[in-house]
């Protein structure tokens, strides 16, 4: 017997109805700007002027969605945000910032 395969469209489309998750960062005063914008860029692969301009809307508005995907990689994602560690900068920084995950609308 052989294996179906599945044309490039057809994968793309099945890929397409995956549900896809928001890694959403959450703001605190326990780190700063250049601690946001080095963890974005270590976790994410955010540019420094992207993730700077993450940092300012999650400082202003208290959330940010930092990378929407599948749910799967979307974990992993907020796991490396988990185990960023705390800000050298700030000496009251006790650890990692928050990040949740949302469903994508």
């Amino acid at each position: 017997m052989g294996t179906a395969t599945l044309t490039e469209s057809e994968t793309r489309e099945k890929v397409q109805l995956a549900p896809r998750w928001h890694v959403v960062l959450l703001d605190d005063d326990e780190h700063t700007y250049d601690y946001v914008v080095e963890m974005l860029g270590a976790v994410f692969g955010h540019s420094r002027a992207r993730a700077y301009r993450m940092a300012v809307e999650v400082d202003k508005t208290g959330r940010v969605i930092v990378w929407t995907g599948a749910r799967e990689v979307a974990e992993f994602k907020q796991e490396r945000v988990h185990a960023h560690g705390a800000d050298p900068r700030i000496p009251a920084s006790k650890g990692a910032m928050s990040a949740v995950l949302e469903p994508a609308e």
